[in-house]
């Protein structure tokens, strides 16, 4: 089993809902669904792995407020060498609507300030030689985005691979942010965007010229993943071989953070070296599970061997 890592966003996420239609300004709704729970790009990501029983390591920090001491005290011991910045802890309050959508109210918080030398003290290196580091919320994280250069350049010459999934630009997909995106993916091992994030760096609407179109970006061994939501999964492997996987049918509670939830049980298969068929669909059914169950379940320490024995089958 490969070494795994996770570095980016954790915040505070404040769920609601359903909701539909919008409310006027000035009323007030009842919802029959609230939970306040961890949340970011990264927190998502590491919930899922701690479920699953994955030894991980996490670089993070947290605002110096109660919201910063409960995140800390919610990851316990990886949570040791977080850096506590001066500023309130990023809350998302993500309203939910009947099919499944959200929308999401971010404050900007403490996110922004986590920087590069933070993320340098706070993973052991040595045990990540040759894993993979996940690296996520690049549009909320200023200061760690501005040395995407050096962190790259750190990675290579330490020997880990980065898995990049960008998440959405607060300003959409200009031409810069495109840029951004575009030599941040040549410099990754792996390239776990969704449908829209991946057409719009792309700049094609069909999902499979856009895979290929960053596939030729990216390293000769790089893969890339489309995640596509309710429909599928698909990604083109080192030699472009393009496979899939259906996305099981299930009665969603909410889909906030189902792409890290994929990117969680999808890394963990990829680490533990199988195939590029089988890491889809571990991926697909954990990230089925969690947005389905409501307190929210991935499993436990046992459900990837299970899921490898499901798809050993003939």
């Amino acid at each position: 089993m490969r070494p795994l890592a996770v570095i980016g966003n954790v915040n505070v996420d404040l769920i609601l809902g359903p909701t539909e239609p919008w409310p006027a300004a000035g009323t007030e709704v009842i919802v029959d669904h609230d939970e306040l729970r961890v949340g970011g790009s990264a927190g998502n990501t590491a919930l899922a792995w701690t479920a699953l029983g994955v030894d991980f390591q996490i670089a993070a920090s947290v605002g110096n407020d109660q919201f910063g001491l409960w995140l800390r005290d919610a990851f316990a011991e990886q949570a040791k060498d977080w850096p506590v910045e001066p500023a309130s802890t990023t809350l998302s309050v993500g309203i939910t609507h009947p099919n499944g959508e959200r929308t999401f109210f971010t404050t900007r918080g403490h996110l922004p300030l986590l920087s590069f030398a933070q993320v340098q003290t706070m993973l052991d290196v040595e045990r990540l030689r040759g894993g993979y580091a996940l690296l996520c919320g690049s549009f909320l994280t200023d200061s760690l985005r501005d040395d995407y250069d050096d962190f790259f350049d750190w990675a290579d010459a330490k020997g880990i691979h980065v898995a990049l999934d960008t998440g959405w630009p607060l300003d959409g997909w200009t031409e810069k942010n495109r840029a951004a995106a575009t030599r941040w993916l040549k410099r990754s091992r792996c390239s776990l965007l969704n449908e829209v994030e991946t057409t719009a760096v792309a700049g094609c609407s069909d999902p499979i010229e856009a895979a290929r179109r960053l596939k030729s970006l990216m390293r000769p061994d790089a893969i890339v993943v489309v995640k596509r939501g309710a429909e599928d999964v698909i990604a083109i492997d080192a030699d472009g071989t393009l496979v899939s996987f259906k996305t099981p049918r299930v009665k969603v509670v909410d889909t906030i953070g189902a792409g890290d939830v994929f990117n969680a049980a999808f890394l963990t298969a990829l680490c533990a070296g199988n195939a590029l068929d089988v890491c889809l669909s571990h991926g697909a059914r954990v990230a089925s599970q969690a947005i389905s169950t409501a307190p929210r379940r991935y499993g436990g320490p046992d459900t990837i061997s299970m899921l490898e024995a499901i798809d050993e089958r003939p």
